[in-house]
């Protein structure tokens, strides 16, 4: 059997700068959708949940001959009061999963910012 992996992080951009900073921060509940497409050619569909570390999980075990070959994550919604729109200008990450059994897959951040940024930014 195969075992794949795939991690990411959201953050919450208090400045709204696009870049991961000392003032930013997690985003715990936020949620993340991931469609994989595997080598046979099934479309699989995957939910997942931030953390308290603002990090998400999707795992999943099948046979070789039917392991992911290419993967679209994208951020979903954050449930954040002060953190909800969507920071960033893309959408979703495509990628290829070209990685053996066991290994994990990291994905970039995705960001939300505030609707105001603080004063201090």
């Amino acid at each position: 059997a195969w075992t794949g992996e795939i991690r990411g992080r959201i953050v919450c951009d208090v400045c709204g700068d696009s870049s991961i900073g000392p003032e930013d921060h997690p985003l715990e509940g936020a949620e993340v959708a991931v469609l994989c497409i595997t080598k046979s050619g099934e479309v699989l569909n995957y939910q997942a949940f931030t953390n308290s570390r603002g990090v998400y999980t999707v795992a999943e075990t099948m046979p070789e001959s039917d392991r992911w070959d290419s993967c679209l994550a994208r951020p979903i919604s954050s449930f954040h009061e002060h953190c909800s729109r969507r920071g960033d200008a893309h959408s979703g990450v495509k990628f290829t999963y070209d990685l053996p059994s066991g290994y994990s897959r990291p994905v970039r951040a995705f960001l939300y910012k505030p609707s105001l940024a603080p004063m201090y930014c």
